[in-house]
């Protein structure tokens, strides 16, 4: 059942995520789906779950090293830079609609937004330790400024994935990286 929620879920996003949907990808009955789903925000409480799980399970850029290096591969691992990804994206970006609607999902998706700021910021404060960031750079400002970066690149590239393939992704992560580390004037 999770299988066939992920598909409609990737193809459609959570506004073309129905009972009725589900049912036709898993060719059952609405009774069936029914069953294990009375209720359009059950369907979605578990559609979450799923991408929760495939994005816990997404295979990941590892770092060379810590510091920069770390920050980057954060940032490559929630670009959709391949078909998983952008699936996961999709998933995502189409959930915060939802999200922005239901104070119990909006509180759910602020507090995965601020562990993963917080996980960036780990990389910043690392970063600057080893002097790859000026002295003074603030690890949760920076992180702030970094996931909206991320998360624009991301709404960008679903939007026009013709225009930021994979290799300019990445080339414009390295070029917000190289501003993070260039001296203040």
């Amino acid at each position: 059942m999770s299988d066939a929620v992920w598909r409609v879920l990737a193809e459609r996003g959570f506004d073309g995520l129905t009972i009725r949907a589900v049912a036709a990808e898993l060719g059952s009955s609405t009774g069936l789906v029914s069953h294990y789903f009375p209720s359009k925000k059950a369907l979605v409480a578990h559609a979450l779950a799923v991408a929760g799980e495939r994005t816990a399970h997404r295979a990941l850029h590892t770092p060379p090293a810590e510091g920069l290096a770390g920050l980057r591969a954060a940032l490559l691992n929630v670009l959709p830079l391949s078909g998983e990804m952008t699936a996961i994206n999709r998933a995502w970006v189409s959930s915060w609609d939802a999200a922005l609607a239901d104070d119990g999902l909006g509180a759910d998706e602020a507090a995965r937004l601020a562990g993963w700021r917080e996980k960036v910021a780990g990389h910043v404060r690392t970063a600057r330790e080893r002097g790859e960031l000026p002295p003074g750079t603030d690890p949760e400002e920076t992180a702030a400024g970094a996931a909206a970066f991320a998360h624009g690149l991301v709404v960008h590239a679903l939007f026009d994935p013709g225009r930021y393939p994979e290799r300019r992704q990445a080339a414009l992560v390295d070029a917000f990286l190289d501003g993070l580390a260039a001296p203040s004037s």
